[in-house]
């Protein structure tokens, strides 16, 4: 019997378009591997993460209300559906299929796609540091956490759950509808289930999450969440052109190029971003993180430079998106 897996990742919608995304592997899939496990067990798992091996050229079939089509995965072993979708559809999360086969043995996974409430604010996160602690400015302590902290154990921003909840419930008329959350990292889709039970851990809101190109080796572990950050500008400009009647706040943090990608971002799309939040990491503020945000501002954009979140939600208030 040949090995086959399929990992499916959130999908999104417009009134225009569908984009599904996942892998096929000939090995189990990331998301195979336990996260709870404790010490040794754990790093063994996380390592098993990257020591995949993709399938190329696979036949995988999307089926999502009465729409079926059928593509083959890339060299990496990468399918992506962007398809014309113009039929009604009531905003929210949705459910969709994609099966694979190969010879007797097929496989069946289903996961879900957004389609954003009207008129309402779009929310573009950072992961490391922004939310989850990650220390990304320290490369062996990060190596620690990530090998020898369980997903029960690693820790989470004070209040941060509390800026996002009043962010998702922003300008919403009733108890179903939330503004849609975008998590966007320079982690691997290696961590994408991490990411996924990190956040159902502490009850974020549920997020398309968008990452680097998947790695498939030991050496490339060393190396998750490193190089360029351009991948990020990309999915962010993506997204924003997906959805450009919608208004956005950008949070990120100052241990990397976030700072300089949303103000990239801001010139591209002057009437779209209302607000643009980075975390202090360090012990004191980066004068020149602080020079990006004071340019930022000069393009009619709310900035907020917080050490800690209850300073973020009060700035949110202040400008009256919560």
């Amino acid at each position: 019997m040949p090995k086959l897996d399929l990992k499916l990742y959130r999908g999104y919608v417009n009134d225009q378009e569908l984009v599904v995304t996942g892998h096929v592997f000939k090995s189990w899939a990331p998301d195979k591997y336990r996260l709870d496990s404790k010490g040794i067990k754990h790093a063994v798992a996380i390592l098993h993460m990257f020591r995949i091996k993709p399938y190329p050229n696979i036949e995988v079939t999307l089926r999502f209300k009465n729409l079926e089509v059928t593509t083959k995965t890339l060299k990496d072993g990468y399918f992506r559906f962007n398809l014309p979708y113009t039929e009604d559809l009531e905003s929210g999360w949705h459910r969709y299929d994609v099966s694979c086969k190969i010879g007797e043995f097929g496989i069946v996974n289903c996961a879900e796609l957004l389609k954003p409430y009207k008129g309402k604010l779009g929310i573009i996160s950072d992961i490391d540091d922004t939310f989850l602690i990650s220390h990304s400015n320290n490369f062996f302590k990060k190596l620690y956490v990530m090998l020898l902290r369980n997903v029960n154990r690693r820790k989470i921003f004070t209040d941060v759950v509390k800026h996002y909840k009043a962010l998702s419930e922003a300008g919403q008329t009733t108890d179903l509808a939330f503004n849609s959350f975008f998590y966007v990292s320079s982690s691997e889709y290696n961590l994408y289930q991490f990411i996924v039970a990190f956040a159902r851990l502490h009850k974020l809101p549920k997020a398309v999450i968008k990452l680097k190109k998947i790695k498939a080796g030991i050496s490339d572990f060393l190396f998750t969440g490193r190089g360029g950050h351009d991948h990020k500008f990309e999915k962010i400009k993506e997204i924003i052109s997906f959805y450009p009647n919608l208004n956005y706040v950008l949070l990120g943090d100052d241990s990397q190029q976030d700072a300089y990608i949303y103000e990239r971002v801001c010139k591209l799309f002057p009437k779209n971003i209302k607000a643009v939040y980075i975390r202090q990491t360090a012990s004191t503020k980066s004068k020149k993180i602080s020079n990006v945000l004071l340019n930022i501002s000069s393009l009619n954009v709310e900035t907020c430079y917080f050490e800690y979140s209850r300073e973020a939600i009060e700035h949110s208030a202040s400008i009256e998106i919560i």
